[in-house]
């Protein structure tokens, strides 16, 4: 499942559960209001972690990439100078 569905979902039933938490909610509007505050502070805060968990696994793969990028040019030039050193040899 792609990060994008889930974050669609969990954006979906954080909105859904906000909007029947404040028709259902037996509190004075007062008190209401500031449930929805932490609450949505709660979620900007979920939202803001799983972002940067995101990014860090980016950037982790990136790296991990770029590393196995720069072994494969470097067997690349060493197999070349072996290759050419061979031919020099052989004339």
């Amino acid at each position: 499942m792609s990060a994008s569905r889930i974050m669609t979902g969990f954006l979906t039933g954080a909105a859904i559960g906000g909007i029947l938490g404040v028709l259902f909610a037996p509190d004075k509007g007062e008190e209401t209001r500031r449930k929805i505050s932490e609450k949505s502070h709660d979620v900007a805060n979920t939202l803001k972690e799983n972002f940067n968990d995101f990014v860090d696994g980016v950037k982790d793969k990136i790296s991990s990439v770029r590393g196995q990028a720069d072994e494969t040019e470097e067997k690349g030039i060493s197999k070349y100078n072996k290759v050419k050193g061979e031919a020099r040899n052989a004339f």
